[in-house]
C-alpha cells in the first residue's frame, strides 16, 4: 500500500466512519481502523483497488453492518468472569502473605512515604486534594512525591520477590 493512497483516503474514510458510527453503535476509530485492515488484506492479496474511493464507502458500509449485526449477538454476562470469589484456603492465605509483605515494605519506607502510601492505598479511595491535606503538602507536589516512594517500594520488594 502506498502512502500516496493513505494520505489520498484518510480524509474520506474519517468522513465515512464519523457519518456510519452512531447508528451501528461503534466508535468512529474502530470503523476507520477495521477499514484499514481490510484494505492491507486487499492490497496484499489482489493489489489496490480499481476505485478506492467506491471500495472504502462499501467497506465502511459494509464494517458498519458488522459491527451492528455482531452487537445483536452479544449479551453482557450476568456476573463478571474474572471475579473469582470462591478462592481456596491455599489463594488466601498467599493474598494474605502478599498483603502482609506489602504493608511491612510500606512502614519501612523513609520520610512520608509511609503515610502517601497508605493513603493511597486506602479502601477509602481518597482524592489527591484529599490525600494532599491530610498530609499537609500542596497537591501538585503529589504526583512526583508518589512517584519517588513507589521507587523506593520497589527497591525495597525486588530482593523480597527475587528470593521467591
Amino acid at each position: 500500500m502506498t502512502d500516496d493512497l493513505v494520505t489520498a483516503l484518510r480524509p474520506l474514510l474519517t468522513a465515512e466512519a464519523s457519518a456510519e458510527a452512531y447508528a451501528a453503535g461503534a466508535e468512529p476509530g474502530d470503523l476507520e481502523q477495521a477499514v484499514w485492515l481490510r484494505l492491507l488484506e486487499r492490497v496484499d492479496a489482489e493489489g489496490p483497488p480499481p476505485d478506492p474511493q467506491q471500495w472504502l464507502r462499501r467497506a465502511v458500509r459494509s464494517e458498519a453492518r458488522r459491527t451492528r449485526r455482531t452487537s445483536r449477538l452479544e449479551r453482557p454476562y450476568g456476573v463478571e468472569p474474572a471475579d473469582d470469589g470462591d478462592l481456596g484456603p491455599e489463594q488466601l492465605a498467599l493474598a494474605a502473605a502478599r498483603g502482609r509483605a506489602l504493608r511491612a515494605a510500606v512502614h519501612r519506607l523513609p520520610g512520608r512515604c509511609p503515610r502517601l502510601m497508605e493513603a493511597l492505598l486506602s479502601p477509602e479511595d481518597l482524592t489527591y486534594r484529599e490525600i494532599a491535606g491530610e498530609l499537609g503538602i500542596s497537591q501538585g507536589s503529589l504526583g512526583p512525591e508518589r512517584s519517588r516512594c513507589l521507587g523506593c517500594l520497589r527497591r525495597l520488594l525486588t530482593p523480597e520477590v527475587a528470593a521467591r
